[in-house]
């Protein structure tokens, strides 16, 4: 029997990206094939072993009637031509082109919102209009993965979907790729210009209002009185780069502070880290923690969305307050102190991230329900 063709359209590069591949590498090559439409912040050599098909149009990220109307025509028109079993849309840009581009072709379709467009912090008639356009599109939307418990739960109060038409599956990341990345791309205090000593607090990610570099520059100022040796990195980059930046400035911190930029390799950076800091104000997942608990680093992190979904406070991390930086801060120190809490916080991270958060489980549950929604079995296969 032929091999199911999933189409996978995206926009949102960033943590969708990462996900894309990571989930394309692990599910069975036996049985399914992928293709992908997505705009130009894509990697075409970044798929060229794990693809079929590379297709790149232009998806702009804001609302746009004329160009997301030119997208959705182009997209109708590569469905058509591709003629895949199934569709399968990331983020809502991507969720709002690909299902109204399908509307009519007879085609199950999936969508995966990465994190609720709605119920990122913005304006409420911003906030309002996205909430409408999930409703609406969930009509035309065969089934709807969540990535967490709590994106999974705000979707049923707002009423965008009934419960048998959303299923969790957990977000996972690729345990044998971190020791790989790590081989492949070795990092050094000493490349970095940072002293041999120092302890390190980190955290990865875009230097933008969700990630809260700026609180945690501000944490970065209070560990500083209490652990002379502690040195801050940001892995990352992002439109709040030069702000951060005359931050860490003005606070006295630019002795202390290294800012990575972009990189391909961010884990062999964080395998630098003392401790992990997410500090979040909002989060649909949060890959990083996975990855902190993967790389044995204690976490501190905001107690927002679907952070406890990871996180139970004390058990494998701390957990603070969205902006408290006070509280931030003494959670470091704490870890910094107590030796056994670290541990004990390090040994409970890699546990859970092994039974819960491995790609390949997260592949396997996409497999079953893809199977199922073209009324196949893997045996039949």
């Amino acid at each position: 029997m032929n091999k199911i063709t999933i189409l996978h359209i995206a926009q949102c590069a960033g943590g969708v990206d990462i996900y894309l591949r990571m989930l394309m590498k692990n599910m069975d090559k036996n049985i399914f094939r992928h293709t992908l439409i997505c705009s130009y912040n894509y990697s075409a050599q970044n798929y060229s072993d794990i693809t079929d098909l590379f297709i790149q149009i232009d998806m702009c990220n804001p609302l746009s009637f004329l160009k997301d109307f030119r997208a959705i025509k182009k997209v109708r028109k590569l469905i058509k031509e591709i003629s895949p079993d199934i569709i399968y849309c990331h983020s809502s840009k991507a969720g709002g082109i690909g299902r109204l581009a399908a509307l009519g072709l007879n085609i199950p379709i999936i969508y995966n919102p990465h994190g609720w467009a709605f119920s990122i912090v913005g304006s409420h008639l911003k906030s309002t209009i996205y909430l409408a356009i999930e409703k609406l599109l969930a009509h035309f939307t065969t089934q709807i993965i969540a990535i967490s418990n709590y994106e999974k739960l705000i979707a049923i109060q707002h009423h965008i979907v009934k419960l048998n038409k959303i299923q969790t599956i957990f977000n996972g990341i690729d345990l044998k790729g971190i020791q790989t990345q790590l081989t492949n791309f070795n990092i050094t205090k000493e490349q970095l210009k940072i002293p041999s000593n120092a302890y390190i607090i980190g955290m990865v990610g875009r230097i933008s209002k969700q990630k809260a570099p700026d609180t945690f520059v501000k944490m970065a100022s209070e560990i500083k009185k209490e652990i002379p040796e502690a040195w801050f990195i940001i892995v990352g980059d992002g439109d709040q780069r030069k702000d951060i930046e005359n931050m860490i400035k003005d606070r006295g911190l630019i002795n202390c502070f290294t800012i990575t930029g972009w990189t391909s390799y961010p884990l062999s950076y964080a395998s630098l880290f003392n401790q992990a800091v997410l500090l979040s104000r909002w989060e649909g997942f949060g890959l990083a923690l996975t990855e902190y608990m993967a790389l044995r680093k204690p976490i501190v992190a905001t107690n927002v969305d679907a952070i406890p979904d990871q996180i139970t406070n004390y058990t494998n991390g701390i957990l603070v307050n969205i902006d408290d930086y006070k509280q931030a801060a003494i959670a470091v120190c704490k870890i910094y102190q107590d030796k056994q809490l670290r541990n004990s916080i390090i040994n409970n991270g890699e546990l859970r991230v092994k039974a819960f958060y491995d790609m390949r489980r997260t592949a396997i549950e996409h497999e079953q329900m893809i199977l199922k929604l073209c009324n196949r079995e893997k045996s039949n296969i």
